[in-house]
């Protein structure tokens, strides 16, 4: 979908706030992320942009970058604001979009300014939802970290000063927030920029210190409004403990544990929209599975089992994830949409069968430049949407062509060879052969490089 219009809404104090707001729903859903956003450059991310959408499908989503960050107004860091302005700032956006009363989504620290409001305008706040947070412990709330925090802590503030905005800092934040983005190079690049648009180093790292100042669990016991817990049970960034704990505190929330290591919403985050939805609404969105025609395409690596036994684990984890990578670009390139990495292989959907296959030719060129060699397959049917699962008969032929295919061999069904015509792509006869668990002989074609 296109970015929505970006407005802004004025405080009493003069203060501009920037805010968006996409969706028809009945219920009135505000969502307030972490400590750093940009409503502008969140929507070039298109997972991050599917997550958003998801939420406006069941609700009127109001989207808001905080006072001192992205296109809000900025601030010196000294003047960055305490917990109650921001609550009363989300007041500020409501009254511009003419809502009543809303339902809160708050992510890290955006879940006590969250909180903070439910709990000081129940008049308000018709419920709550906080999403990967870290109160700190009960005892002593944030300002007295554990003894086996302080070292990261002291790390991150580290990073912050000496490599805001860079490609160390994105992939470091990575490696402890989201473990499979670490080594994604398309996705680096965006927060990269993200980060950029988002704070200053100075700005980001006084958020940080406000952040870690906070003792939120006086408010969680005062909280009147119907309240979801939602937490990863692999999270490394912040740990699971604090947000059970919290929830505990909280009368009547609802803890529910989420699998998985991601910390943050970028990727991947269809199970907290999904959560969010039955919790709000009694039911998930099931819609019935759309039926498209498009080209699936599966890859392998030849000879993983060897090399992995060769290079070692920690070895064969980094090739792994620089081909990953590499493939990933490729994808994004030609317009492809990952469905699955199963061990060392992918599964992808492309709308257009010639760029599926001009696809698999730069995938296999670029994993080559690692000395990997890898055996593609490509099928053009009818596949069913679902739920984000891609299911259907033309699945199981993709995966049974790759299955046949050699090293640094491409292998189409007849079906993508006919609909390439005139594409300039070249093929030779493979001849006819049984796919396991598919009816018929099928004529298959080997691409021409």
């Amino acid at each position: 979908m296109e970015r929505p219009e970006t407005r802004y809404a004025k405080t009493s104090e003069g203060v501009y706030i920037a805010y968006q707001v996409l969706g028809d729903g009945p219920i009135d859903l505000l969502y307030l992320p972490g400590y750093t956003s940009n409503l502008f450059w969140q929507w070039e991310l298109p997972s991050y942009a599917r997550f958003l959408e998801q939420l406006a499908s069941f609700s009127r989503l109001i989207l808001v970058d905080r006072r001192g960050t992205g296109l809000s107004d900025r601030f010196s860091p000294q003047d960055l604001p305490p917990l109650e302005d921001l609550a009363d700032d989300l007041v500020t956006v409501m009254d511009a979009v003419g809502s009543e009363r809303i339902v809160l989504l708050g992510t890290e620290d955006g879940c006590f300014v969250c909180s903070m409001f439910a709990a000081t305008h129940p008049d308000r706040a018709d419920a709550v939802v906080l999403y990967g947070m870290d109160p700190g412990s009960p005892d002593v709330g944030l300002a007295q970290p554990s003894p086996e925090r302080v070292p990261f802590l002291e790390e991150l503030y580290r990073h912050v000063d000496e490599h805001w905005g860079t490609r160390a800092y994105a992939r470091w934040d990575m490696k402890v927030s989201h473990p499979s983005l670490a080594e994604d190079d398309i996705f680096l690049a965006w927060y990269e920029v993200f980060l950029q648009l988002a704070a200053s180093p100075t700005s980001a790292k006084e958020m940080l210190r406000i952040w870690h100042e906070i003792d939120p669990w006086p408010v969680f016991a005062t909280i009147r409004v119907p309240t979801l817990v939602l937490h990863r049970t692999g999270d490394i960034l912040e740990p699971i403990e604090h947000a059970r704990a919290a929830a505990a505190r909280i009368p009547g929330a609802r803890f529910v544990e989420l699998p998985g290591d991601k910390h943050n919403l970028f990727e991947g985050a269809e199970d907290v929209a999904e959560e969010v939805e039955e919790f709000l609404t009694g039911s998930r969105h099931s819609a019935e599975p759309d039926r498209v025609l498009a080209t699936v395409l599966f890859t392998d690596i030849v000879g993983s089992t060897e090399r992995a036994s060769r290079l070692g684990d920690r070895g064969w984890r980094e090739l792994l994830d620089q081909h990953n990578a590499r493939i990933r670009r490729q994808l994004e390139r030609f317009r492809g949409r990952e469905i699955d990495t199963t061990g060392d292989g992918f599964f992808a959907t492309f709308d257009g069968p010639a760029r599926a296959v001009r696809c698999a030719q730069a995938i296999g060129a670029s994993v080559r430049e690692l000395g990997m060699e890898i055996r593609t397959g490509c099928h053009t049917g009818e596949i069913e949407l679902a739920a984000g699962d891609v299911r259907g008969i033309a699945v199981h032929i993709g995966a049974r062509v790759s299955a046949l295919a050699g090293p640094s061999e491409i292998l189409v069904s007849s079906t993508v060879k006919d609909l390439v015509a005139g594409s300039g792509l070249s093929f030779e006869d493979a001849g006819e052969h049984e796919l396991k668990g598919v009816p018929d002989r099928w004529r298959l074609y080997r691409v021409v490089t």
